[in-house]
């Protein structure tokens, strides 16, 4: 077999590489080598595993040759066992005529397609390994030549080029981003609170001009309705300055169980949030207030017969409150004694915290947990 580059491949390599490293989106990068690496070598299939933080196993796997309902069949993605977890404890070139004949093989999952020729060649970048790339089963029935392995190991160092080069540039954009937010959060401090400020002072001014009572009132509730604009903003304007790249969100994941839970309750119930939720309550926290909060919405749901559910989730002075308000009958006994309630309780105390349930004034019941925030 020829072992030697053709100069039709250095052409296509040379085509390819500068191809890739003009990319700046790293999705793009990342299979545009894999599609490239399939063609040079002639595979008829091929892969990008892409290593955890550790370098210990596979995070990403991204392939080309296997349709996305062949995807579905074969069930998760490998994270680097059998014959690719070669390339991950050793990182140097790998060819192998029959994969299936050596000692690491595994064997394969159901539904995938058979393999048997191999190459595979890590991805360095600042010295330390990216990823590998994997290819397998050469067109014609042979198996990859020193010349496959080459073109393999050129394109290689090509992608390190070009995902270091992507990560950098998306790197630049979320710190465009974070001065993007920065700007918008100045923009409303600065010009749209204290706008809403004065119109609410001078609203306050009007009331005592009103002789009519319901005037009065109304425009008193219109203060009162800008109050709460206003911090709702200062809200706003604190997550924007916090935030600076994706996080985990527990008013994304409060508002998921209202739709969950919306059926149950024939309505969708409201959620209004306090302060900085998504930055000062930590994900261990957020999964006992996921919790209480569906336990809340449950119990209404069952027992209420309410026609309005509000959550209202406040972190302030250091502690966080969590309240579950509806509209209906009030507390019943079999409400009361159940053993949700117990629940929620437990999830208060296990923090220092409280919870009660208790009926309102104007009818319905509220279920209020309150817990010490960490410092």
């Amino acid at each position: 077999m020829d072992s030697h580059v053709g100069v039709e491949q250095l052409q296509h390599l040379l085509e390819a590489v500068v191809q890739i490293v003009a990319d700046l989106d790293l999705e793009s990068v990342l299979h545009r080598v894999v599609e490239t690496a399939v063609q040079l070598v002639d595979a008829t299939y091929g892969a990008l595993g892409v290593l955890n933080s550790t370098g210990t196993r596979l995070e990403r796997f991204i392939t080309v040759g296997i349709d996305d309902e062949q995807q579905r069949k074969i069930g998760s993605l490998p994270e680097g066992h059998g014959i690719l977890g070669l390339l991950v404890i050793e990182p140097r070139p790998l060819r192998l005529p029959n994969l299936n004949e050596h000692p690491e093989s595994f064997g394969f999952p159901p539904n995938h397609p058979p393999m048997t020729s191999f190459l595979g060649v890590p991805i360095f970048i600042r010295g330390e390994v990216y990823g590998n790339l994997y290819l397998t089963d050469k067109l014609g029935g042979d198996s990859f030549t020193g010349a496959d392995e080459e073109l393999a190991m050129v394109l290689a160092s090509a992608a390190a080029v070009a995902i270091d080069s992507a990560r950098l540039h998306d790197r630049v954009r979320q710190i465009d981003l974070i001065e993007e937010r920065e700007r918008i959060a100045r923009e409303l401090h600065d010009t749209v609170i204290q706008r809403l400020f004065a119109t609410g002072l001078s609203l306050q001014g009007a009331v005592r001009l009103i002789e009519r009572p319901e005037a009065a009132e109304r425009i008193q509730q219109a203060v009162d309705d800008l109050d709460a604009t206003v911090r709702e903003i200062r809200t706003a304007i604190f997550e924007l300055q916090i935030h600076q790249g994706p996080t985990y969100s527990l008013r994304r994941d409060l508002l998921a169980v209202g739709s969950d839970l919306a059926d149950a309750l024939g309505f969708e119930p409201s959620f209004q949030f306090e302060g900085a939720v998504d930055t000062l309550v930590p994900p261990e926290l957020a999964v006992h207030v996921i919790a209480v909060v569906r336990e809340g919405l449950v119990n209404v749901a069952r027992h209420a017969e309410a026609q309005r559910a509000k959550v209202f989730v406040d972190v302030a002075g250091g502690q966080l409150a969590v309240s579950v308000t509806d509209s209906g009958r009030g507390p019943q006994p079999s409400r009361a004694a159940g053993r949700g309630l117990d629940n929620v309780t437990n999830r208060a105390e296990q923090f220092g915290g409280t919870a009660t349930l208790e009926a309102l004034p104007e009818g319905g019941t509220r279920l209020e947990w309150v817990i010490p925030l960490p410092e």
